[in-house]
């Protein structure tokens, strides 16, 4: 049977594949430092459960103190130019978006499909669908395009340079949302909450909830932070135990109003200021701007949503 740690395995060898075209990259005057940077990482990937809580809590440290001590340089990947991918762009024309279009397909298929077949966990069926969704993409693009054999490290390796240090950031803040949740930090905003807001409805508390939830992660920068503490302080004790909601329709819309706050921050750095650095945009909040509206009318209709779903 197909596990996580298949699509754990696969992730850590890209990033190992990463760290040895950065160590070679001897252009780069922080190639060792780089190089370890994405090394890390692949460990964390590949050998993770075995480190250990200590283990792991080091291996974050190292991470941050490259990263903090501008240890992480971007180098110069051994790729095609800038004029070499747009003439093939003009080439291609939106085909180019078929292998992007793979992955979505094949999860969505996957996850209908291989739920009840025995080869792949069925917990995780989405994921493992997921990562088998960019196995395929890859292979299309390969023998479509024909690259050279390295190419997928070195684009890799492209992208990762561009975007720096805010690619483990959703990782992060995943881990900081359960270290808060072991904290207990969601009984304490519950009680807060609670204090000051009076949750006597269930709309009241679909409403807090789903609210909370934006707006926590607009502090956090990340939903997968903020749905363990929202849904300890009021998702579970309130809207499932006092007012019978049903769990995994709360859960579901309660985590996309989580991503709608996604689109309304800076703190989601790798969502919202990423693209403006890379698009050289004079506004550094102008993805944010033209997210809100969308933003703010699907919080809007999520609320309806689990109010009308969750209590039937």
């Amino acid at each position: 049977m197909i596990t996580l740690g298949a699509v754990y395995v696969l992730a850590g060898l890209m990033f190992a594949g990463v760290a040895i075209a950065s160590l070679r990259d001897r252009a780069n005057p922080r190639r060792w430092t780089t190089a370890l940077f994405w090394a890390g990482l692949a460990l964390s990937f590949l050998a993770g459960d075995r480190l250990g809580d200590l283990g792991n809590g080091l291996l974050v440290i190292v991470l941050v103190v490259i990263a903090g001590s501008g240890g992480l340089r971007a180098g110069k990947p051994a790729t095609t130019a800038a004029e070499e991918r747009m003439q093939r762009a003009v080439r291609h024309g939106n085909a180019l978006f078929v292998p992007a279009l793979v992955i979505p397909a094949v999860a969505l298929l996957g996850t209908v499909l291989l739920k009840g077949s025995g080869w792949v966990d069925p917990q995780q069926v989405t994921l493992i669908s997921l990562g088998l969704g960019v196995i395929l993409a890859l292979l299309a693009a390969v023998v479509w395009l024909r690259p050279p054999v390295a190419a997928p490290v070195q684009e890799t390796r492209r992208l990762l340079d561009s975007i720096g240090w805010v690619a483990i950031l959703p990782q992060m803040l995943a881990a900081l949302g359960a270290v808060f949740a072991l904290a207990g930090v969601g009984e304490v905003v519950g009680k807060l909450i609670t204090d000051y807001v009076p949750l006597t409805t269930p709309f009241a508390a679909v409403a807090a909830y789903a609210l909370g939830m934006a707006l926590f992660t607009m502090v956090m920068g990340n939903a997968f932070a903020a749905f363990p503490v929202m849904t300890a302080a009021i998702g579970l004790p309130i809207v499932v135990q006092q007012f019978g909601g049903q769990v995994t329709v709360v859960a579901a819309i309660g985590m996309l109003s989580g991503f709608c706050g996604t689109l309304l921050t800076p703190m989601a750095a790798n969502f919202n200021i990423l693209p403006v650095a890379l698009l050289e945009l004079k506004d550094r909040n102008a993805v944010i701007k033209v997210q809100a509206p969308t933003a703010l009318i699907m919080l809007a209709a999520n609320i309806v949503l689990m109010y009308a779903l969750a209590f039937r």
